[in-house]
């Protein structure tokens, strides 16, 4: 089997690569990279390792022709096109808790920097000068800081801040409500952060929507003397924007991590004693580093040999738990796709699926993708991370129900495919293991494993004998068969796993039966 290659193109912290290695990958660093040069070496591997300088483009990812997953040691992702990695099925991870603590607290530290003038006062001592009147410094006990993006590292924020008696405030429309209010933040929407905040911090990703979040018209709206600070993103501020209000007196002082164009050695903030800069070191800490480098390898290790993937921004996550409780029926998915596809000419219209049962109680996104993937397996580097894509590509209606009291099984999936025709098929666990229970509303028990045999036929005596016959000529074993009927006498359909591979002469000659109506060969 060949080994599973993994490309470092910047720092990465020897105890991640550790644990790669441990696990038998073959690890190659070459530092920094210029796109061109990863463009020519990235189809070798497999994964590729990032921090924020490498841009992973749509060429670097179109020539990654073996690529699974891309890794960002850290939090950021706007130097990786995630569109291009989606469409071309490789999924694109982070590492968002290791660097969590240091983020927060270089937020904490700006906020006290700012507010107690120390750089400025740091550096006009040891220029000889004793300006003791001149910088009059802001207490923070009291103030009300506004965090815009209440995530891992905006909640460290807030609880740091609260133990310094700060009051918070906070806007995020994608959390749940109730749990930060049991943080004691008190979410407020933005218009209404803007007027109430001393303090504005930033802790959300860079996304169209975000960009220039902050510009003339929300200046306006802050409190005069607010302190502006940002270790998240650049560009989330209009940094024009900024330099004009902080000259207009609006803006008392700003503390700013990120910039919208890294590196950056000149900007007209420079220039502004009350504006203090740090270059990107929101995540700076050995700390940090090594945090970040063992939770990518990890997930890395888990998205590879355990199938377990976390923290994807572009593939449905399960955690362990969840993926333990749904593995049979992850299994069983496929399967269920991959008998469906075989039962059906032509190109698919429509694909309804209906989960009852337990499993509903549970993400199942990745049980979807799963059957998706069976029903179109024929596709090139078809995986979860693409297949809704493909299918709205296709034009394929998918509609997904849930109902939570399945009649006869604790769980069951049912999968309903339509073109010309319509076949359905429900399955479930029986001990553990997938069973095929009803066909087209057929009750039966088969196995979605190896060779299968479907036959629709009228319920009339001597179809067995007529099958067995020709199957034993043939030297073909049925390892076992399944029969299932509506009514005495009415449609039926005849179900057998078989041993061997079956032609098409004996498929023929199965059919030349006059109850027998159709044959199918189901391969899995």
């Amino acid at each position: 089997m060949e080994k599973i290659k993994i490309l470092i193109t910047e720092p990465f912290e020897k105890e991640g690569k550790d644990i790669l290695i441990k696990e038998g990958f073959e690890v190659q660093e070459v530092g920094k990279i210029s796109t061109e040069e990863l463009v020519n070496i990235i189809p070798s591997y497999d994964v590729l390792i990032v921090r924020s300088a490498t841009k992973v483009t749509k060429d670097v990812i179109e020539k990654g022709g073996k690529l699974k997953i891309i890794g960002r040691a850290g939090v950021g992702l706007d130097n990786i096109d995630i569109q291009s990695a989606t469409e071309n099925g490789v999924i694109v991870m982070n590492a968002p808790e290791g660097n969590t603590i240091s983020a927060a607290e270089h937020t904490i530290g700006l906020i006290f920097a700012l507010a107690r003038n120390i750089p400025n006062a740091n550096q006009t001592l040891k220029n000889g000068k004793w300006e003791k009147k001149k910088f009059l410094g802001t207490e923070l006990y009291g103030k009300t800081i506004g965090i815009v993006g209440v995530g891992r590292i905006g909640r460290r924020v807030a609880t740091l801040a609260k133990n310094i008696g700060m009051k918070v405030i906070a806007y995020d429309p994608y959390v749940n409500e109730e749990e930060i209010r049991e943080m004691g933040i008190t979410l407020v929407n933005f218009e209404g952060l803007l007027k109430q905040s001393d303090i504005i911090t930033f802790h959300l990703p860079l996304t169209e929507e975000t960009y220039h979040l902050i510009s003339d018209k929300e200046f306006e709206i802050m409190k005069d003397g607010v302190m502006i600070i940002n270790c998240a993103r650049g560009g989330i501020i209009d940094e024009e924007a900024l330099v004009r209000y902080l000259k207009k007196g609006k803006v008392k002082g700003a503390a700013l991590d990120v910039f919208e164009k890294e590196p950056i050695e000149q900007s007209p903030l420079f220039e502004f004693e009350n504006v203090i800069v740090t270059p990107h070191l929101g995540a700076s800490t050995k700390e940090a580093q090594v945090n970040v480098a063992i939770q990518l390898s990890t997930q890395i290790v888990e998205a590879l040999k355990k199938k377990i993937v976390k923290n994807a921004v572009n593939f449905p996550t399960l955690d362990e738990k969840t993926y333990e409780k749904l593995r049979g029926y992850l299994s069983l998915g496929e399967k269920m796709g991959l008998f469906l596809r075989q039962m059906l000419d032509g190109d698919l219209k429509s694909i309804e699926i209906t989960y009852s049962g337990e499993i509903t109680n549970y993400d199942l996104t990745l049980l979807r993708a799963n059957i998706l993937i069976g029903l179109l397996k024929s596709e090139k580097k078809i995986n979860p991370i693409n297949v809704l894509l493909i299918i709205k590509e296709k034009g394929i209606k998918l509609t997904e129900k849930r109902e939570r009291k399945p009649e006869e099984f604790t769980n069951l999936i049912t999968v309903e495919v339509k073109n010309d025709r319509t076949v359905s098929l429900s399955g479930t666990l029986v001990r553990d293991e997938g069973r095929i229970v009803k066909i087209d509303g057929f009750s039966v028990e088969a196995v979605p494993e190896g060779i299968l045999l479907v036959c629709y036929n009228e319920d009339k005596p001597g179809i067995m004998g007529h099958i067995g016959t020709i199957l034993g000529q043939k030297g073909i074993n049925i390892a076992s068969m399944t029969l299932g009927r509506k009514k005495k006498g009415g449609p039926a359909i005849t179900v057998l796993n078989l041993d061997q591979e079956v032609d098409k002469e004996v498929l023929l000659k199965i059919k030349e039966f006059p109850a027998i109506k159709s044959v199918r060969l189901v391969r899995i």
